[in-house]
């Protein structure tokens, strides 16, 4: 689904809920254009948050990427003193994210039933300035280049898609993907309603007397909190927009995704002189044959390709490597039996660093003429003995995070075992001291593999969530709460 199709849907449910309301108050003096506004922002609203509350932690996680990018930013300038604010709510992305989550949904109800009119007004005005800022940093951090900080205007330069930091706004979750651009733009049209609140708060509708109202609102608080602690807390989103879903073929579609962004052809050449700024662009086959007019010296180049005829997901960067540092992807994706992946984004953790010790011997090798012979022997003698000091990093690791594991993912990976199928451990590129304590501190035996963290938390929102394939296809998911046996597993989902 595009923007367009979704605001069309939106602005027709809007027209649908003030046209009830004309027949339900004929005859009554309201101000009808104010309740089609009204309306259209509420169902905005509760859209908006509704794609976000069957993943709340796919919010919290665009938070993160939020907070990063102001902490990096505002701490190269005299505004520093406001990173720790930006470090904590860090800290706390899932509660930041499920506030504003149930906030944007429980709005969204205020405006069409038209509860405490002024503050659902100053709310909305508000809430949108806090959403056009992130999506305005967003989309104006395509003009800085490498290096630069934001706020050192004079030295941005010509918009790059690949200087942004944060590729999208997360506005409506996994569902639409939407350019900063895009996003910025929206959030500047919808401005235009929260200035409308702001001074004509008393033309808009209320429905159903005050004591529903509050009822309706108290109601659609605790529903929406629950229903957003439901799909992270005790279990897996609910609804899954991302590329990882159940019933996914991963090998299949990630080879099929490679093989169409290989396959785009250069159609056109833009070129813009450097020092005028002329742009220039041109068909590939008349660019081959005049490319000496366009020295790189004073010109830039833009290849301009065909749409690749398989959208690229997150599919195309699954990549693992195994503790030594070699590729383990074919390993994880053509294993034909069913094989279980327990996914870890993180290992949360704390370390202490420990001094050892140690024998130190030195050895030296001698060369010997042998007697009578014409030929040496080498000969290895000890030339010193001392000791030298050693450090090593000790890793004490979360307390929950390792009694699930003993006591959910152990006896299923052994079980597994038992029947012929294996487990394998997916986490974040750690290093390999780490992942050895952490193997002996749950006493799995599990082989590891190590990849980028991004891609664990789309794959399964549970840290550690468990995913069950064969032959690279995804036939099951489970949040480490809601994790059967493996008998229950054998039972349902092994044929």
């Amino acid at each position: 689904m595009t923007l367009t199709t979704l605001l069309l849907r939106i602005a027709l449910g809007a027209a649908a809920i003030t046209g009830l309301m004309v027949w339900l108050y004929r005859g009554e003096k309201k101000n009808w254009v104010m309740s089609y506004i009204q309306n259209f922002a509420g169902v905005f609203f509760i859209v908006s948050g509704a794609v976000k509350a069957v993943d709340p932690l796919g919010t919290a996680y665009k938070m993160e990427q939020y907070f990063a990018e102001f902490i990096s930013t505002f701490g190269e300038t005299w505004l520093s003193f406001i990173t720790p604010i930006f470090e904590w709510m860090s800290s706390i992305s899932a509660t930041v994210a499920l506030a504003m989550i149930v906030l944007e949904i429980v709005l969204g109800i205020m405006l069409i039933i038209g509860f405490w009119r002024k503050f659902t007004a100053w709310a909305f005005f508000l809430l949108m300035v806090v959403f056009t800022f992130l999506t305005g940093f967003t989309h104006l951090t395509g003009y800085v280049p490498s290096g630069v900080n934001f706020f050192d205007f004079g030295n941005w330069g010509d918009y790059v898609d690949t200087n942004r930091k944060v590729t999208d706004c997360g506005c409506f979750g996994d569902f639409i993907k939407l350019e900063p651009k895009v996003s910025f733009f929206k959030d500047l049209g919808l401005m235009i309603p929260a200035f409308l609140f702001i001074f004509f708060w008393k033309s808009k509708h209320q429905l159903f007397s005050h004591g529903w109202r509050r009822i309706i609102t108290i109601v659609s608080f605790v529903a929406t909190t629950v229903f957003c602690l439901s799909n992270y807390v005790w279990n897996i989103p609910s609804v899954d927009f991302r590329p990882f879903f159940e019933g996914q073929h991963v090998r299949h579609q990630k080879k099929m995704e490679v093989e169409a962004a290989s396959n785009v052809q250069i159609t056109d050449y833009k070129m813009t002189n450097k020092a005028s700024g002329k742009v220039v662009e041109i068909p590939f086959a008349q660019y081959m044959k005049e490319f000496k007019n366009y020295p790189k010296e004073e010109w830039d180049l833009e290849q301009i390709k065909t749409e690749p005829t398989v959208k690229k997901t997150k599919l195309s960067d699954f990549e693992m490597s195994n503790v030594a540092g070699d590729d383990g992807t074919d390993e994880l994706l053509n294993d034909p039996k069913y094989n279980f992946w327990v996914v870890s984004y993180k290992l949360p953790s704390t370390s202490t660093t420990k001094t050892m010790t140690v024998p130190d011997t030195t050895w030296v090798m001698d060369t010997l003429k042998l007697t009578g012979l014409d030929s040496f022997e080498l000969r290895k003698r000890v030339e010193s003995v001392g000791e030298k000091t050693l450090t090593k990093d000790s890793y004490t690791f979360d307390a929950g995070l390792v009694g699930n594991y003993i006591s959910k993912i152990k006896p299923l990976a052994e079980a597994a075992e038992a029947d012929g199928f294996a487990t394998r451990v997916l986490t974040k590129y750690e290093d390999p001291g780490k992942l050895d304590d952490f193997r002996h501190t749950v006493q799995l035996a599990a082989p590891i593999f190590t990849g980028d963290d991004i891609l664990l938390k789309t794959i399964i929102r549970s840290n550690p969530g468990v995913v069950l394939l064969k032959d690279g296809q995804i036939l099951k998911k489970w949040h480490i709460n809601k994790l059967p046996t493996y008998a229950e597993i054998k039972k349902n989902y092994i044929k």
